[in-house]
């Protein structure tokens, strides 16, 4: 018998600083009744991201923000329990927006099917998802060349390991940031990189000059704040910076002030390029193009943090902002 109602996590209230237990709330909702052209689906994986922090906050961003009282979204991967719509079936495997609830009711256009192959389903969330797409983006922002240094913060997570193994495919010398002794050797000895350091372990640019003493080509930002300003110093005349994220700043309660050298950007003759992934989405068959057998070979590596249950999806979430997780963040749904 299919579902008639579905667990949710809601926004309960909008966060100031870090998110707490009551930022969030478990509802249980009546599931509609399904019409012509929808399918339900049980959602079986979700996906947690850093840009869902600054979506809690009121005002537009480049995507609009969480309402209170509402449920949350985000990435998911699901099965098709029942389908009113031409080309779909039950059983079908779908990957859509409507993360962070059990089960959901939608028009055919809101999922998109995908085959089952021995690649694991979460895939469908990292390294061949958003996340992969955004490392692949992000490098052809900073137009990165065979040749260049580069520099990845948060190189462990999602996008940064993936952003670096890209690079060094490209004939890249890679330098790589974490936050602990672990992840430090896993950037080496795991995803290639030439070489990595503990951005705890002390001043970040020295760290980076110590790495490349004749200074980097190209910094791929996923934390902003300290990371930025010292790639700054160490970027070379020219040099690119492909600004992805600031995770580093997203919990702050008040407004972060900037790297104190921006200077330099004048001076090197810099260039800073934000980019929003779905600015890109008619590349993304390119993308698949050329990581789908790179992943599908075991030459590009992943690693997954996965949390289980949706009740825990508020916790993974900030474990995943503190720096918990390798790789992508997870939540499997029972």
């Amino acid at each position: 018998m299919p579902p008639t109602t579905t667990r949710e996590i809601h926004l309960a209230a909008r966060p100031r600083g870090w998110p707490t237990a009551e930022t969030f709330a478990l509802v249980e909702t009546p599931l509609p009744a399904l019409r012509d052209g929808q399918v339900l689906v049980k959602n079986l994986f979700m996906s947690v991201d850093p840009y869902m922090r600054p979506r809690m906050n009121a005002g537009e961003s480049y995507v609009p923000p969480f309402e209170v009282g509402e449920c949350l979204d985000g990435a998911a991967v699901g099965e098709i329990l029942e389908s009113q719509a031409v080309g779909f079936a039950s059983g079908d495997l779908v990957v859509s927006r409507r993360g962070w609830r059990d089960a959901f009711v939608a028009q055919a256009a809101e999922v998109q099917r995908i085959e089952r192959t021995p690649v694991p389903l979460t895939a469908h969330l990292g390294v061949l998802g958003g996340t992969g797409f955004t490392a692949w983006v992000g490098l052809r922002i900073a137009e990165t060349k065979e040749g260049d240094r580069v520099f990845v913060s948060g190189a462990a997570g999602a996008v940064g390991s993936i952003a670096g193994q890209l690079a060094k495919r490209r004939g890249c010398f890679v330098v790589g940031s974490a936050g602990s002794a672990d992840k430090v050797k896993l950037l080496t000895e795991e995803f290639g990189f030439d070489a990595a350091f503990n951005y705890r372990d002390g001043d970040i640019a020295k760290q980076i000059a110590a790495t490349s003493p004749e200074g980097i080509d190209v910094y791929f930002d996923n934390v902003g704040g300290a990371h930025l300003e010292a790639a700054l110093t160490t970027l070379r005349d020219h040099g690119r910076v492909a600004a992805c994220g600031a995770i580093s700043t997203y919990n702050d309660a008040a407004p972060t002030p900037g790297p104190h050298n921006l200077f330099q950007v004048v001076s090197k003759r810099l260039t800073i390029r934000g980019f929003i992934v779905i600015d890109w989405l008619a590349e993304r068959p390119a993308f698949l193009e050329e990581v789908g057998p790179l992943v599908a070979q075991g030459v590009l590596r992943s690693r997954e943090t996965i949390v289980e249950g949706l009740e825990h999806a508020p916790r993974a979430l900030l474990e995943m902002m503190r720096g918990a997780n390798v790789g992508k963040m997870i939540v499997k749904l029972t």
